[in-house]
């Protein structure tokens, strides 16, 4: 019995041994029987057909909007040294201020006349702005003007047949919605990142004077600053303009200056080689524990007046110490920042009705506001 399951598992051995040698080299030997080949081919994922999108794909959307994405070089004349040429100073220090300096940033054709939006802090002080576009052609673009308050400025190219980005709806928004970022990160060459709206309405950050920025997770690194922030139909949402890090790199805070800012600017820019902006001639304060108890203040939202300007918009409209605002027209009031970021956005001479709490009730004031005063430049 012993000797007859030992030929039994001998032979069983060989055979199975010749088996896969057979299915290995010659598999048509074997019929239908199935290979390990097509057992491999089975697994496979089915090819997509030219042409065909896959599923969750943003292609279209990267597609429509990377053409009106510019690329811009600036570069800015050397400051020469007053004592330059001085032959003692040279001994010293060598020659100083010799090589120019040059900067990297993006942009967005948002006209067919070759307006470009991009930021303020990217061609700010160059002498010289030259754009490339995504097929390959360039040319020297000249400032048509700068709005340092917001970081924004628009540019002027005089090339034919422009591609241009359509305005989308930056107020439309919502978290959680797909975004693309499209620059020229590092001076690498034109390059889209995605990701999701993290937040609206972001300010005191530092970073302007009016702040309401769209953050954003999609990877923004140096070189962005100036490129499109699209959404998911290639329409433009927002200027990309700085990030948050602590390496110089991208760790996924992203912020971008909505379109609708950016279409104030561009407008007035364009039109009146300045934006225009509304004022109403308060002093506002954010409302802290301290103010609500010095006033007998029973609410904690809004914002505190706690200074009229005399025969000034707001005086005009009722407007008086000790007042809370609480909201402008339908956007409601949290702090200080969006307080000025809210009536900076009214046009001047058109009224705006203010939501008013004064001692416990709660009044509608409307506003006709002014033209915000340019700052005074400091004396030299």
């Amino acid at each position: 019995m012993k000797r007859l399951w030992l030929l039994f598992s001998q032979t069983a051995t060989v055979l199975l041994a010749a088996y896969f040698v057979v299915a290995t080299l010659k598999p048509q030997w074997l019929g239908n029987a199935p290979t390990m080949a097509r057992a491999v081919s089975i697994l496979e994922a089915p090819a997509t057909a030219p042409g065909e999108i896959p599923p969750g794909s943003l292609r279209l959307a990267a597609q429509k909007a990377s053409g009106a994405v510019v690329s811009i070089n600036t570069s800015k004349a050397a400051g020469k040294h007053p004592n330059a040429n001085d032959p003692w100073f040279k001994f010293f220090y060598g020659d100083q201020g010799n090589e120019p300096s040059g900067g990297l940033g993006s942009g967005v054709i948002v006209s067919p006349n070759g307006y470009i939006l991009t930021n303020n802090h990217v061609v700010e002080g160059a002498d010289e702005i030259e754009v490339f576009l995504n097929d390959s052609r360039h040319g020297k673009a000249k400032v048509i003007g700068t709005d340092p308050d917001s970081d924004l400025a628009v540019l002027k190219i005089e090339l034919d047949k422009l591609p241009i980005m359509v305005l989308g709806n930056s107020d439309s928004i919502q978290v959680g919605d797909q975004v693309l970022a499209i620059g020229n990160p590092f001076g690498v060459g034109q390059t889209v990142t995605s990701g999701i709206v993290s937040a609206l309405g972001r300010n005191q950050l530092g970073i302007n004077t009016f702040e309401n920025f769209i953050q954003t997770d999609a990877a923004i690194n140096p070189g962005n600053s100036g490129g499109a922030l699209v959404d998911t139909n290639g329409n433009l949402l927002g200027i990309n303009t700085a990030i948050y890090s602590r390496s110089g790199g991208s760790m996924g805070i992203g912020f971008a200056i909505p379109v609708s800012t950016a279409k104030q600017v561009l407008d007035g820019l364009v039109k009146d080689g300045q934006v225009t902006r509304g004022w109403i001639g308060v002093e506002p304060n954010d409302l802290s524990p301290e103010l609500a108890e010095t006033f007998d203040l029973k609410t904690s939202e809004g914002v505190i007046i706690t200074g009229v300007l005399q025969n000034g918009p707001a005086a005009k409209a009722g407007i008086h110490p000790g007042d809370i605002i609480a909201s402008v027209g339908e956007r409601k009031v949290a702090d200080v920042t969006q307080l000025l970021s809210v009536v900076a956005s009214l046009k001047p001479g058109v009224a705006a009705p203010f939501g008013i709490e004064r001692k416990g009730q709660k009044l509608t004031l409307d506003v006709t506001p002014g033209v915000r005063p340019r700052p005074k430049l400091p004396s030299k």
